[in-house]
């Protein structure tokens, strides 16, 4: 199977990469498997279920919403976010919904939207089941898919080791491993930027590669921007206010930069939180890291450009890779060791990579990065990304710096390399409680007193 960095950063909303760009996709996924059949107009009824964490956290998560869109036929990479609340409501006074965006029907959200809190599918925790019955009842397709994190969905066809979307696409320098990786450079003498960005051309020229990764960019800074303009409370009960707005007018040009750093992630996170858009990196619950060092790339690093930009999303896409590959990057499967903890191995590694980092050295700043983020749970309050999720981002930022610049002071040779890590992560998220994995029934999610 091949990933390609537009896989782990795409354009989507908030608040969560798993439980609402993902639901979106697959709802889309089944009724444009329905129109490209040629049964729309058949439908009469949907069904949508939701099992597991998706049932669990789904509501506070904006799944139910997600779903809704994801039937109308809009994707998370162009849906409007000030539209969708209104479009919602709509759905739910009218009880009317837009199959795909032309074939309308009745849908009764309590009676066709099932939030399924104890029940499982058997591949992953983020389980949907989508059915359409035509008249008198007759059931005219079903579907099941999983949302396996950072947007990803596969149908039930995919088995428990093949979790990712299939693309048999060959790569000039195929690598699923830390080791393979390190190989691949060393081979071609190419940095770990350069072996990524030539697996890339296997699917877009190199022209279009750049343009596409600084389009990435651009959504990250106006991410940013919104986050630092936009103040009060985030929605969903809790009244947590943001905070991103005051913040930044009381930073000055020669505060410490990592008071900066701080800034950016909460304003990414405060954005992601109120449903805007933001790009998942590799997930929405971990979407601040990766911006927030950028940021501090382009505006602390002398002689820092357009140019490192691409090749700190390169770097930290080959990362990605390899998390995707042998662990996960969902918080209901492995917890928030798997968004936070992933997020801010890779941001350590693109910015080892643009601050001159040898491969060696790369790999040893994701591998810093992670390690300090093993046994992390995934325990939102109310099942919100706010609490402690916003905060967390802006902590692993400041600590993907510290992992890149410790890096860079060694030699690039270490006692525990990233495959190690990364498989330990794996087996800390098996071992972990279901309780703790982004199903809001443990630690803060339990241990907060709501008022």
């Amino acid at each position: 199977m091949a990933i390609s960095v537009f896989d782990l950063f795409s354009v989507g909303i908030g608040p969560s990469s798993s439980h609402t760009v993902g639901p979106m996709r697959a709802a889309r996924l089944f009724v444009q498997r329905l129109h490209g059949e040629g049964r729309l107009s058949q439908v009469k009824r949907i069904k949508a279920e939701l099992f597991g964490s998706l049932g669990a956290t789904g509501h506070g998560h904006g799944s139910p919403k997600a779903v809704l869109l994801g039937l109308e036929g809009h994707s998370p990479e162009t849906v409007d976010p000030a539209a969708v609340e209104g479009r919602v409501a709509e759905i739910r006074e009218t009880g009317r919904l837009r199959l795909d965006g032309v074939q309308e029907i009745r849908f009764t959200v309590d009676r066709d939207l099932v939030m399924h809190r104890r029940k499982s599918l058997p591949l992953h925790p983020n389980g949907m089941r989508f059915t359409a019955t035509g008249t008198d009842g007759v059931e005219l397709e079903s579907a099941v898919y999983y949302s396996v994190g950072g947007g990803f969905v596969v149908d039930e066809d995919a088995t428990g080791t093949d979790r990712i979307k299939p693309d048999a696409t060959p790569v000039r320098y195929p690598f699923r491993t830390g080791v393979e990786l390190l190989a691949r450079t060393e081979e071609s003498g190419l940095p770990i930027s350069g072996v990524m960005l030539a697996n890339e051309l296997s699917w877009r020229g190199e022209d279009a590669v750049h343009k596409e990764l600084l389009g990435i960019w651009q959504v990250m800074r106006e991410c940013v921007d919104n986050g630092c303009r936009n103040s009060g409370e985030l929605p969903g009960g809790l009244k947590v206010r943001r905070r991103a707005a005051e913040l930044a007018a009381s930073l000055t040009e020669q505060d410490d930069p990592l008071e900066w750093v701080t800034l950016f992630a909460l304003a990414v996170n405060e954005e992601n939180a109120a449903g805007g858009r933001v790009v998942t990196a590799p997930t929405n619950g971990a979407a601040g890291i990766v911006p927030a060092v950028l940021h501090y790339y382009m505006r602390f690093v002398p002689g820092a450009d357009d140019a490192g930009v691409v090749r700190f999303l390169l770097a930290a896409g080959a990362v990605g890779v390899l998390f995707k590959e042998n662990a996960s990057i969902s918080g209901a499967e492995v917890g928030c060791q798997g968004e936070v903890g992933s997020a801010c191995s890779m941001a350590a590694a693109g910015l080892a990579e643009v601050l001159g980092g040898t491969p060696s050295q790369v790999e040893n700043a994701a591998e810093i990065a992670m390690e300090h983020n093993l046994g992390l749970t995934c325990d939102p309050i109310g099942g919100l990304v706010q609490i402690p999720c916003i905060e967390r981002n802006a902590v692993a930022s400041v600590k993907a710096i510290t992992a890149a610049r410790m890096a860079l002071r060694g030699d690039g040779t270490h006692f525990v390399s990233l495959d190690k890590v990364i498989k330990t992560m794996r087996e800390t998220g098996r071992d972990m409680k279901v309780k703790y994995k982004e199903t809001a029934r443990g630690g803060l999610a339990v241990n907060v007193i709501e008022c």
